[in-house]
């Protein structure tokens, strides 16, 4: 999966920061720099992924369930 970071500008203003494709804590060591520019971080939901290792993301890829 290619790794990608989308920023999402919502109606009022707000913005979320969304990582895909990244596995462990390299999805945090990406965004925090868009993160610290766009200001405040007022919530944060972890998906699987994050707390996944980068063994256990291969053998999903492989399978074709990541």
């Amino acid at each position: 999966m290619t790794k990608t970071i989308e920023v999402i500008v919502l109606p009022d203003g707000q913005t979320k920061v969304q990582t895909l494709g990244f596995s462990g804590a390299a999805c945090r060591e990406a965004s925090a720099l868009l993160e610290a520019a766009l200001g405040q971080v007022s919530s944060e939901r972890l998906t699987v992924e994050f707390y996944a290792s980068q063994a256990e993301q291969q053998v999903l890829r492989e399978r074709g369930l990541a």
